[in-house]
């Protein structure tokens, strides 16, 4: 229809919808809208991170309450600072000092609309140095790719090393960067790897960067959820010999990832990213962006002082329980190949060996077809950087798990090569 001008002066922008597509969410979305409507069977969610809707995983009463609190306390229904409320930017140091080598104030830390924002802010910093690139891990955590394009930030690749446990290829780190580099991610504990870093591959992954000249961020939103023999070391224990900025929230080890609260902390004891005007890029954006809920950020301090340990033993002995029940029933699935048993967060890498199946183009053919046949939704690997690979959750109820293994081995069975 004529609208009696020209032409309209709107249109989208170019790249949004691949952006998009890169994102767990349009993936998972994708995988959803393949689900076969007439299977009454039980749909077992083994492609994303968010296991709080099963009963075991149930975040502790205490947090319940500290919200409850917050909430009909009526002094916290107005605005907070762009930083954050200073009682919680305080019991997050308090909490994040308790494993380093020296005391964050609460200046250090700002808080986020979870750790998806603090990833913005990482990531928008960095992209207003001109000309500046960002050195990414592969697999990782697509955000990170997503959000550099949508801020038209260089990205480039090193791999991770599954016949390592998952260790970043810091050759390659070498390699890649050049005089426009300015930061490198690691995530510790790993998504989508299940990786946990040893204290002395930090210590070379903060050597490395400080011989390029370049930050750390590192993402550690599964901090200390870990139950295999490498305990959590946080990259902040090595902030004297390279900068780091730490992103985490209390969404994944509380279990309450649709809270949104997180945190960008900056690990800078001699004072770097403060003087390069890093610290200032960054309380600009907060001062334009929008905060978490004030109540949520007054149940803060209560959250954290109050959790018991038996709590964290807990949601870890079961994530441990259900690591060995994935990796166990892999084994006994010939065309999927686990190179490295999970030791923390939420996830496993495994292998497609796609010459064995027959029907099967590739990761994303797998995983659609496996959504509508079994009633299963499995990550594609393609999703995190890894063609033919899969990620795999097993935080959920045991019992879904094995049932949803199961189900994806007599997938397999059914598509397997005629010998």
């Amino acid at each position: 229809m004529d609208n009696g001008t020209k032409k309209w002066g709107f249109k989208a922008k170019k790249g949004m919808n691949s952006t998009a597509s890169i994102s767990v969410r349009g993936v998972l979305n994708r995988l959803a809208e393949n689900l076969n409507k007439e299977d009454k069977r039980e749909v077992i969610p083994l492609a994303h991170g968010d296991p709080s809707a099963f009963p075991c995983f149930r975040t502790t009463p205490v947090a319940d309450e500290a919200i409850f609190d917050a909430v009909r306390s009526a002094k916290n229904n107005h605005y907070a600072p762009t930083v954050g409320l200073l009682p919680a930017r305080r019991a997050a140091a308090d909490y994040l000092n308790r494993d380093l080598p020296y005391k964050l104030s609460p200046d250090d830390v700002f808080l986020t609309l979870g750790c998806i924002q603090a990833i913005e802010i990482a990531v928008t910093v960095l992209a207003a140095i001109p000309g500046a690139n960002v050195l990414l891990p592969r697999p990782g955590f697509p955000y990170y790719e997503a959000r550099a394009a949508h801020c038209c930030l260089d990205v480039r690749h090193f791999d991770l090393l599954p016949e390592k446990g998952w260790e970043v290829d810091l050759e390659a780190v070498e390699a890649l960067a050049d005089e426009n580099t300015v930061a490198m991610v690691i995530i510790n504990p790993g998504n989508p790897c299940g990786s946990v870093y040893s204290y002395q591959h930090l210590e070379k992954v903060a050597e490395t960067a400080r011989m390029l000249g370049i930050m750390v961020i590192s993402d550690e939103v599964y901090g200390h959820l870990t139950f295999g023999s490498a305990p959590f070391v946080p990259m902040g224990v090595f902030a004297s010999t390279v900068p780091v900025l730490t992103l985490g929230s209390i969404s994944k080890r509380w279990i309450v990832p649709g809270w949104r609260m997180g945190w960008l902390v900056t690990n800078d004891p001699n004072g770097i990213l403060q003087d390069s005007g890093i610290v200032a890029s960054i309380k600009d954006y907060l001062n334009i962006s929008s905060d978490p809920p004030t109540f949520i950020q007054a149940a803060v301090p209560q959250i954290i002082e109050n959790t018991k340990d038996g709590f964290f033993s807990k949601i870890n002995n079961i994530l441990g329980e259900a690591a060995d029940i994935c990796y166990g029933k892999i084994q006994d699935i010939p065309c999927i190949i686990c190179p490295h048993k999970p030791e923390g967060s939420m996830f496993v890498m495994v292998k497609l060996n796609l010459t064995l199946l027959e029907g099967i183009d590739d990761d994303v053919d797998f995983c659609l077809k496996l959504a509508k046949e079994e009633s299963v939704m499995v990550l594609p690997g393609i999703a995190v950087g890894m063609k033919n690979w899969l990620r795999i959750t097993f935080a959920i109820e045991p019992s879904a798990l094995e049932v949803g293994l199961e189900r994806l081995k007599v997938f397999c069975q059914r598509h397997a090569k005629k010998q």
